[in-house]
């Protein structure tokens, strides 16, 4: 039987937007809503899943590579809401708008990196903050968020991390980070 690890990869956040992001999430406290602990929130790029220990190597060369395709690019807060489908969520998220890099960037490394071809639909650029409970229900009149001021996320690296599953919430880690180092300034494929 084979060593398994359950990885993803993502862009890893700065610490003043963490706060920002967990002070915001603060006004969802109620016994249904789990929140993500501060060190846990991260941009998801592509979530891997249980996969062979002896596959890691070819995952981080897969991700440098997609690293160095493209250039840093910049999201923009659009909302902090219930989602993803407003009328039955089943998280609270930090929603970015579209940004075509980061739509690119996450459909290459799901093509790269999964059996399965990538799903036709948008990625949605968001930083899940709270969980709603499965053994309760959910909250009823939760209001979106939107910034006054413009909040932004340099993405300038993502990494590859490591998920290990616990109670009352996963840890996450980093494995290796990677340089976003393409030549295209809209951060598209080079």
């Amino acid at each position: 039987m084979s060593q398994t690890t359950r990885l993803f990869i993502a862009a890893p956040l700065p610490e003043d937007l963490k706060e920002y992001l967990t002070g915001q999430a603060d006004m969802y406290k109620h016994e249904a809503i789990r929140l993500v602990p501060i060190d846990n929130l991260h941009l998801t790029l592509y979530f891997i899943g249980n996969v062979p220990a002896s596959q890691l190597n070819t995952i981080q060369e897969v991700t440098a590579h997609m690293a160095q395709q493209f250039a840093p690019f910049t999201l923009h807060l659009e909302a902090i809401e219930p989602g993803p489908k407003p009328r039955s969520p089943r998280l609270i998220w930090a929603r970015f708008k579209s940004h075509d890099a980061f739509a690119q960037l996450s459909r290459s490394l799901t093509q790269a990196l999964s059996a399965e071809p990538p799903l036709s639909r948008e990625p949605k650029p968001h930083v899940t903050l709270a969980r709603f409970r499965k053994d309760q229900p959910v909250p009823h009149h939760l209001e979106p968020f939107h910034p006054h001021q413009p909040v932004t996320l340099q993405v300038h690296e993502i990494a590859v991390w490591h998920s290990e599953l616990g109670s009352p919430h996963p840890r996450y880690s980093i494995v290796q980070r990677y340089p976003l180092t393409g030549n295209h300034s809209e951060g598209k494929a080079v």
